[in-house]
Parts: C-alpha cells; sequence; structure tokens
C-alpha cells in the first residue's frame, strides 16, 4: 500500500472533484456560522526559520534569539485552526479512505458539515507504516502549492508545516496532536516530521482528492495569483 502525504491518493480520480467544482463547493459551504476558530492561546508554537538552506528539516530551526511568529500574523497569510480532543476518539493507524460520516467527535462533524469535507483518509508517517520512508519524507519538504487548500487535522505524533509569510520567510508551524490546521490555496509551504519520526494525520477534502502538488516556481499558476491577490497584494483604499 503506497501511503503519501500529497503524491499519490486519488491523483487520477477527478470526476466531479474539478477545480471549479470543488471552489463552487467550498463558497458554498463556508458560511457565516460555522465553528470559530480557537483563541490565540491554543494555537499552535509558530517561529520564523534561520534564513538560508535548512540542514535538518527534522529539527527545530530556531533563531537565537527565536523569532516568534503570532495568531493574528499566521491569520493574516490565511491560516485557520481548531482545537480537537483527538486522545478521546479512537482512529486506525490507516484507512484509505475513512468516511468522514463515521466521525463521532462532535466538533469534527461540525467542521465537516460547516465546510463540506465530503472524503477523508488516515495515514501514519512513521518507518514502519510508510515504504520508503526517508526518500518519501525528504520530497515532503520540497516547496510547493496545491490547487484547493490543504486540511490535516493531527491524530498522534507531531510535525512541522513550513509556510512563506508575506516577507517570503518560511515560518514554521509545529503541529502536534488534536491540532487542525488549514493552508489556503496557492500558499507555498512543506511538511516534515520532527525528530520523533512520527505523525498520525487525518486528511480531509471537499469533493474528490487530488494531491498534485505544484513545486515553486509556479506563480502563473491560477491557484498562486488567487493567493496573491487574496492575502499578499496591498489592498487599495478610497479617498
Amino acid at each position: 500500500l503506497q501511503i503519501e502525504l500529497h503524491h499519490n491518493v486519488g491523483r487520477s480520480r477527478r470526476g466531479e472533484g474539478t477545480h471549479e467544482n470543488r471552489r463552487r463547493a467550498a463558497n458554498k459551504k463556508v458560511k457565516s456560522g460555522t465553528m470559530e476558530q480557537a483563541p490565540a492561546g491554543e494555537w499552535p508554537e509558530a517561529w520564523v526559520m534561520p534564513e538560508g538552506e535548512c540542514e535538518d528539516q527534522k529539527a527545530l530551526n530556531k533563531q537565537d534569539p527565536n523569532v516568534p511568529v503570532t495568531v493574528e500574523e499566521l491569520k493574516d497569510i490565511g491560516i485557520c485552526y481548531w482545537k480537537l480532543d483527538a486522545a478521546a476518539y479512537e482512529y486506525p493507524k490507516i484507512s484509505v479512505p475513512w468516511d468522514p460520516k463515521d466521525a463521532v467527535d462532535p466538533k469534527l462533524s461540525k467542521l465537516r458539515d460547516d465546510r463540506g469535507y465530503s472524503y477523508a483518509d488516515i495515514i501514519t508517517v512513521h518507518p514502519d507504516t510508510l515504504p520508503e520512508y526517508d526518500a518519501k519524507v525528504k520530497a515532503f519538504f520540497e516547496e510547493h502549492i496545491h490547487d484547493a487548500e490543504e486540511i490535516r487535522y493531527i491524530l498522534g505524533g507531531s510535525g512541522f508545516f513550513d509556510v512563506r509569510n508575506k516577507e517570503d520567510r518560511w515560518v514554521r508551524i509545529h503541529i502536534k496532536s488534536g491540532d487542525l490546521m488549514t493552508l489556503p490555496e496557492g500558499i507555498y509551504h512543506r511538511f516534515t516530521v520532527d525528530e520523533a519520526d512520527r505523525i498520525h494525520a487525518m486528511r480531509l477534502f471537499i469533493g474528490q482528492p487530488v494531491w498534485t502538488p505544484f513545486n515553486r516556481p509556479c506563480e502563473e499558476h491560477e491557484s498562486r495569483k488567487k493567493y496573491v491577490e487574496e492575502f499578499l497584494e496591498e489592498k487599495k483604499t478610497e479617498g
């Protein structure tokens, strides 16, 4: 069984899950009255990484002194976050797919319904469960975008999502059990396990899943243009 975070499951199963259909579904489902995001004190720790090549992707890679990133700064580049109690419910180590209708956690069920998530799978990134583990973990660390929102619910273990901020610097977000985070369509990012070498995660999707990564540079990609327009360009003010 080949299990990859971005590069395998659902790549060829586009069907009803075209980019435009997913966009319409997201616009329809994400509306006022949805579950509020976690308060600032519950968000995962984030910091600006040192400039230059990352020699050890699994290490913390903090500057000295550390340069923390605030929740408002994360929200300002499109990150969304909810805190759930993953330890209170049982999930399989691997299930491809996993029906999100089977969720018994009321908070997960509400997010599923509010945001229109109709597909899910559950994976465990660990040397015992992921063939060619070292090569795969290295591949996950390639900088890329997706043409849809990326949703990850961490059921156990820990790892890092790195995202580019408005100055094009890497911001490292340390994700752990109970963290449910979304990255907006078109944001440059990468993923790695940390030094514990284990992360148990649920991936959610609107429509049929397409995990295709588009490696940087891809400034002409429509999803990247959309992201730049929404989050990076200065908004013109009247007057």
